[in-house]
């Protein structure tokens, strides 16, 4: 459908035991609902991120930047998204050293694409992750949407696979609506012109 935007979903914690995936598929399923989306979940667990980065920027190499082979469905997915949410837990007042090395592996793939966040954690629910995120992508040229999603105490706050807190979907739909409207005003900006990053 030409109304319809690709939207990428990213489990950013790779840890043994992790929520993300949980927390992913009923973000998928929100966006699968509001009909603004083509959805495609990726999992940093099942991509090789290796920590260690060439010496050369993917700025300056462009298409001729050697990440691993492990690294395409993840790179491809970038490519071709038209918009990201990124969900991430809040390791020590921070995001994941997994989700910072896809990102920095993948440096234009954000340029003029709108990115919105689904946290979780403790008492913050992973707020302190999401302000430093959107620090790391602002600086990439990404557009950060404001209505985010966070779910302090999930480990009391789930069950079956869905949040407990009655007003979940209506928060989801709110950042939802935000993302496909910054996913096709920068799709035809990007259409119209190259960004000038």
């Amino acid at each position: 459908m030409e109304n319809t935007h690709k939207l990428v979903i990213i489990v950013g914690s790779v840890r043994e035991g992790r929520f993300g995936p949980v927390v992913a598929s009923w973000v998928a399923d929100q966006a699968r609902a509001h009909g603004g989306f083509d959805v495609e979940v990726v999992d940093l667990a099942d991509v090789e991120v290796p920590l260690a980065l060439p010496a050369v920027s993917p700025k300056f190499a462009g298409d001729d930047y050697p990440r691993p082979a492990g690294m395409e469905p993840l790179t491809s997915a970038l490519d071709g998204a038209d918009a990201f949410v990124i969900v991430t837990p809040e390791y020590n007042h921070s995001y994941p050293a997994s989700l910072k090395a896809a990102i920095d592996w993948h440096f234009t793939h954000w340029t003029a694409k709108p990115v919105a966040f689904v946290s979780y954690g403790g008492a913050a629910g992973g707020r302190h992750a999401v302000l430093h995120l959107e620090n790391v992508l602002t600086e990439l040229h990404a557009v950060t949407i404001r209505d985010g999603l966070a779910f302090p105490n999930y480990f009391t706050a789930w069950q079956d696979g869905q949040p407990l807190d009655p007003q979940a979907p209506g928060y989801a739909k709110t950042l939802l609506d935000q993302l496909t409207w910054w996913a096709g005003a920068l799709r035809s900006a990007r259409e119209a012109a190259p960004y000038p990053a």
